[in-house]
Protein backbone atom coordinates (compact mmCIF):
# COMPACT_ATOMS: atom_id res chain seq x y z
CA UNK A 1 0.00 0.00 0.00
CA UNK A 2 1.55 3.26 -1.15
CA UNK A 3 2.40 6.00 1.70
CA UNK A 4 -0.88 8.44 0.32
CA UNK A 5 -2.97 5.66 0.63
CA UNK A 6 -2.05 4.82 4.23
CA UNK A 7 -2.54 8.31 5.33
CA UNK A 8 -5.86 8.53 3.22
CA UNK A 9 -6.93 5.69 5.23
CA UNK A 10 -6.07 6.91 8.42
CA UNK A 11 -7.74 10.20 7.49
CA UNK A 12 -10.76 8.10 7.00
CA UNK A 13 -10.61 6.18 10.32
CA UNK A 14 -10.12 9.22 11.82
CA UNK A 15 -13.21 10.85 10.68
CA UNK A 16 -15.73 7.86 11.19
CA UNK A 17 -14.52 7.36 14.74
CA UNK A 18 -14.59 10.99 15.78
CA UNK A 19 -14.55 11.19 19.68
CA UNK A 20 -18.10 13.20 19.63
CA UNK A 21 -19.73 9.70 18.90
CA UNK A 22 -19.24 8.47 22.62
CA UNK A 23 -22.75 9.09 23.76
CA UNK A 24 -24.58 7.69 20.49
CA UNK A 25 -22.81 4.46 21.21
CA UNK A 26 -23.49 4.53 25.01
CA UNK A 27 -27.60 4.87 23.74
CA UNK A 28 -27.21 2.03 21.66
CA UNK A 29 -25.64 -0.31 23.98
CA UNK A 30 -28.57 0.57 26.49
CA UNK A 31 -31.12 0.36 23.82
CA UNK A 32 -29.89 -2.98 23.46
CA UNK A 33 -29.25 -4.48 27.03
CA UNK A 34 -31.22 -2.56 29.36
CA UNK A 35 -34.82 -2.36 29.97
CA UNK A 36 -34.76 0.45 27.33
CA UNK A 37 -34.87 -1.83 25.20
CA UNK A 38 -38.50 -1.98 25.69
CA UNK A 39 -39.02 1.85 24.96
CA UNK A 40 -41.25 2.61 21.54
CA UNK A 41 -38.85 2.83 18.11
CA UNK A 42 -39.74 6.75 17.79
CA UNK A 43 -38.91 7.48 21.62
CA UNK A 44 -35.84 5.79 21.13
CA UNK A 45 -35.28 7.48 17.73
CA UNK A 46 -35.51 10.70 18.83
CA UNK A 47 -33.11 10.44 21.83
CA UNK A 48 -30.96 9.42 19.30
CA UNK A 49 -31.62 12.64 16.83
CA UNK A 50 -31.49 14.79 19.91
CA UNK A 51 -28.13 13.36 21.28
CA UNK A 52 -26.71 13.59 17.64
CA UNK A 53 -27.74 16.69 17.47
CA UNK A 54 -25.84 18.21 20.29
CA UNK A 55 -23.07 15.89 20.80
CA UNK A 56 -21.72 15.46 16.88
CA UNK A 57 -23.71 17.63 14.15
CA UNK A 58 -23.18 20.79 16.53
CA UNK A 59 -20.21 20.69 17.84
CA UNK A 60 -18.56 19.34 14.57
CA UNK A 61 -20.45 22.66 13.31
CA UNK A 62 -18.80 25.09 15.67
CA UNK A 63 -15.74 23.71 15.91
CA UNK A 64 -15.21 23.38 12.20
CA UNK A 65 -16.60 27.81 11.53
CA UNK A 66 -13.80 28.55 14.44
CA UNK A 67 -11.44 26.52 12.57
CA UNK A 68 -12.18 28.25 9.56
CA UNK A 69 -12.17 32.00 11.32
CA UNK A 70 -9.07 31.11 12.13
CA UNK A 71 -7.91 30.40 8.66
CA UNK A 72 -6.28 27.10 10.42
CA UNK A 73 -5.90 23.36 8.79
CA UNK A 74 -7.61 20.74 10.08
CA UNK A 75 -3.57 19.94 11.83
CA UNK A 76 -2.62 23.55 12.81
CA UNK A 77 -5.76 23.06 15.31
CA UNK A 78 -4.22 19.92 16.69
CA UNK A 79 -1.98 22.05 17.87
CA UNK A 80 -2.35 21.81 22.07
CA UNK A 81 -2.30 25.49 22.57
CA UNK A 82 -5.25 25.52 19.84
CA UNK A 83 -7.28 22.84 21.39
CA UNK A 84 -8.74 24.32 23.99
CA UNK A 85 -11.69 26.47 22.21
CA UNK A 86 -12.74 23.37 20.07
CA UNK A 87 -12.96 21.45 23.92
CA UNK A 88 -15.07 24.36 25.44
CA UNK A 89 -17.87 24.09 22.50
CA UNK A 90 -18.09 20.91 22.76
CA UNK A 91 -18.65 21.27 26.46
CA UNK A 92 -21.30 23.47 26.12
CA UNK A 93 -22.74 21.14 23.53
CA UNK A 94 -23.10 17.96 26.01
CA UNK A 95 -23.81 20.14 28.51
CA UNK A 96 -27.48 21.26 27.04
CA UNK A 97 -27.90 17.86 26.01
CA UNK A 98 -27.54 16.54 29.43
CA UNK A 99 -29.56 20.05 30.74
CA UNK A 100 -32.68 19.12 28.08
CA UNK A 101 -32.78 15.29 28.85
CA UNK A 102 -33.18 15.91 32.33
CA UNK A 103 -35.53 18.91 31.73
CA UNK A 104 -37.72 16.37 29.61
CA UNK A 105 -37.49 13.56 32.57
CA UNK A 106 -35.42 10.95 30.46
CA UNK A 107 -34.54 7.67 32.08
CA UNK A 108 -31.93 8.63 34.42
CA UNK A 109 -29.45 5.89 33.03
CA UNK A 110 -29.48 8.19 29.76
CA UNK A 111 -27.96 10.90 31.32
CA UNK A 112 -25.57 9.17 33.24
CA UNK A 113 -23.75 8.03 29.29
CA UNK A 114 -24.31 12.15 29.08
CA UNK A 115 -22.33 12.52 32.41
CA UNK A 116 -19.39 9.67 31.90
CA UNK A 117 -18.24 12.03 28.22
CA UNK A 118 -18.95 15.18 29.63
CA UNK A 119 -16.30 14.23 32.35
CA UNK A 120 -13.89 12.74 29.97
CA UNK A 121 -13.98 16.08 28.38
CA UNK A 122 -13.45 17.59 31.07
CA UNK A 123 -10.28 15.64 32.26
CA UNK A 124 -9.17 15.83 28.77
CA UNK A 125 -9.08 19.84 28.92
CA UNK A 126 -7.44 19.96 32.29
CA UNK A 127 -4.77 17.50 31.12
CA UNK A 128 -4.72 19.52 27.84
CA UNK A 129 -3.12 22.32 29.69
CA UNK A 130 0.03 20.58 30.31
CA UNK A 131 0.40 17.64 27.89
CA UNK A 132 -1.63 16.86 24.52
CA UNK A 133 -3.63 14.22 24.90
CA UNK A 134 -5.73 12.01 22.14
CA UNK A 135 -9.39 12.46 22.93
CA UNK A 136 -9.90 10.27 19.83
CA UNK A 137 -8.40 7.26 21.83
CA UNK A 138 -10.39 8.76 25.19
CA UNK A 139 -13.90 8.76 23.89
CA UNK A 140 -13.02 4.63 22.69
CA UNK A 141 -11.29 4.22 25.74
CA UNK A 142 -14.75 5.49 27.71
CA UNK A 143 -17.05 3.18 25.31
CA UNK A 144 -14.78 0.26 26.99
CA UNK A 145 -15.44 1.25 30.47
CA UNK A 146 -18.97 2.32 29.44
CA UNK A 147 -19.40 -1.20 28.37
CA UNK A 148 -17.83 -3.31 31.02
CA UNK A 149 -19.38 -0.97 33.85
CA UNK A 150 -22.73 -1.45 32.17
CA UNK A 151 -22.02 -5.42 31.47
CA UNK A 152 -22.05 -5.63 35.70
CA UNK A 153 -24.82 -4.03 36.03
CA UNK A 154 -27.39 -5.35 33.45
CA UNK A 155 -25.56 -8.79 33.45
CA UNK A 156 -24.77 -9.24 30.17
CA UNK A 157 -21.39 -11.11 28.61
CA UNK A 158 -19.64 -8.28 26.79
CA UNK A 159 -16.84 -10.22 25.54
CA UNK A 160 -17.62 -10.02 21.84
CA UNK A 161 -18.43 -6.44 21.73
CA UNK A 162 -15.39 -5.26 23.97
CA UNK A 163 -12.97 -7.03 21.42
CA UNK A 164 -14.72 -5.28 18.76
CA UNK A 165 -14.10 -1.82 20.69
CA UNK A 166 -10.70 -3.01 21.61
CA UNK A 167 -9.54 -3.80 17.56
CA UNK A 168 -11.51 0.31 16.96
CA UNK A 169 -9.19 1.26 19.60
CA UNK A 170 -5.76 0.00 17.82
CA UNK A 171 -7.18 0.83 14.53
CA UNK A 172 -7.96 4.58 15.92
CA UNK A 173 -4.64 5.08 17.69
CA UNK A 174 -2.69 3.76 14.73
CA UNK A 175 -4.37 6.50 12.56
CA UNK A 176 -3.56 9.37 14.98
CA UNK A 177 0.09 8.52 15.19
CA UNK A 178 -0.25 7.77 11.17
CA UNK A 179 -1.69 11.79 10.60
CA UNK A 180 1.53 12.70 13.15
CA UNK A 181 -1.67 14.33 15.44
CA UNK A 182 -0.27 11.57 18.84
CA UNK A 183 2.31 9.67 20.22
CA UNK A 184 2.34 6.34 21.26
CA UNK A 185 1.98 7.64 25.03
CA UNK A 186 -0.92 10.35 24.06
CA UNK A 187 -2.61 7.63 22.06
CA UNK A 188 -2.73 5.16 25.71
CA UNK A 189 -3.26 7.42 27.75
CA UNK A 190 -5.77 8.87 26.49
CA UNK A 191 -7.51 5.40 26.06
CA UNK A 192 -7.24 4.64 30.33
CA UNK A 193 -8.10 8.05 30.37
CA UNK A 194 -11.50 7.37 28.95
CA UNK A 195 -11.72 3.63 30.41
CA UNK A 196 -11.54 5.12 33.64
CA UNK A 197 -13.70 7.69 33.64
CA UNK A 198 -16.54 5.92 32.50
CA UNK A 199 -16.19 2.86 33.84
CA UNK A 200 -15.38 4.94 37.30
CA UNK A 201 -18.69 7.21 36.95
CA UNK A 202 -20.95 4.55 36.18
CA UNK A 203 -20.64 2.09 38.17
CA UNK A 204 -21.58 4.62 40.82
CA UNK A 205 -25.05 4.88 40.09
Amino acid sequence: MKEKHIILSARIISLIFTPFYLPIVGLAVLFMFSYLSMLEWDYKALLLLIVYLFTVLLPTLLIRLYRRFQGWSPIELGVRERRMVPYIISIVCYFACYYIMSAQHVPYIIGIVLLAALNIQIVCVIINIWWKISTHSAAIGGIAGALVAFAFKLSFNPVWWLCLVLIVAGLVGTARMILRQHTLAQVVAGFFVGLICAFTLIMQF
